[in-house]
């Protein structure tokens, strides 16, 4: 396979991460330097884990994660400039009451000065085509609004890889469509972890996660078509009923 010599190289190596003695993710390993990655898993398979270990803001237990060079894990402030996280949930990510103030939080927090920040926030809006957002409040946007700032956010850092939780989960079908939209807009490397298959159609690569391991690894075409057959199957069995603990 033929890399882009500017795509982000990302390493995992022998990643092991449990939480009272229960593992959630096992000596997963893995070298890409596609532009367009997609995990793929059932809930529950470890992939907001393995969203937040490449991400750092979770250290392995075993292991290292290396974007670009760098541990993520060990040098935050590298890794803060490097890759950026959208989480499942924008609540949980919104802090700031106007939408100007949630872009330059992060580019503050890496040390610009208030003209960069406010100038880096203005061309952010702009290349979105919202520059009457920007003194918004933040508590008045729908869901798909508050993802989308959120996502401003991220690109305001310019990170060379970012990582999408589960980003649709709540929304509907036309935002889900207008946010893919922006998606695709975005330069850097770009990782998106789902539960549905649909939404990591025409990825260069597919990473399925089941059960704390890496299952399949390849082309969407074959791993998404694998993934959805097993799911199918399951979905003729019933596992509902099994109680857990």
């Amino acid at each position: 396979m033929e890399f882009d010599e500017l795509a982000a190289t990302v390493e995992v190596t022998s990643v092991s991460l449990s939480r009272n003695e229960n593992p959630l993710l096992e000596n997963i390993g893995l070298s890409a330097r596609e532009k367009r990655i997609g995990i793929v898993g059932r809930n529950g398979s470890g992939k907001t884990t393995f969203a937040r270990v490449l991400s750092g803001l979770v250290a392995p237990d075993q292991g290292e994660v290396r974007i670009c060079g760098i541990d993520v894990a060990k040098d935050r402030k590298a890794a803060l400039r490097t890759v950026g996280i959208l989480f499942q949930n924008p609540d949980h990510q919104i802090i700031f009451p106007t939408i100007e103030e949630e872009l330059g939080f992060g580019l503050i927090q890496m040390g610009c000065s208030k003209l960069e920040t406010e100038h880096q926030v203005y061309e952010v809006l702009k290349a979105f085509d919202k520059g009457h957002w920007a003194k918004a409040q933040t508590h008045q946007l729908s869901q798909g609004q508050k993802q989308l700032v959120c996502l401003m956010a991220i690109i305001a850092m310019k990170p060379k890889v970012v990582i999408l939780d589960e980003p649709f989960s709540g929304l509907d079908i036309p935002t889900r469509l207008q946010l893919t939209h922006y998606f695709d807009r975005i330069d850097a490397t770009l990782i998106h972890i789902s539960h549905n298959p649909e939404s990591l159609q025409g990825y260069e690569r597919i990473i399925w996660l089941d059960n704390g391991h890496i299952r399949e690894d390849g082309s969407a075409a074959t791993i998404l078509s694998n993934f959805t057959k097993h799911m199918n199957a399951l979905g003729n069995q019933d596992d509902i009923s099994e109680l857990i603990g």
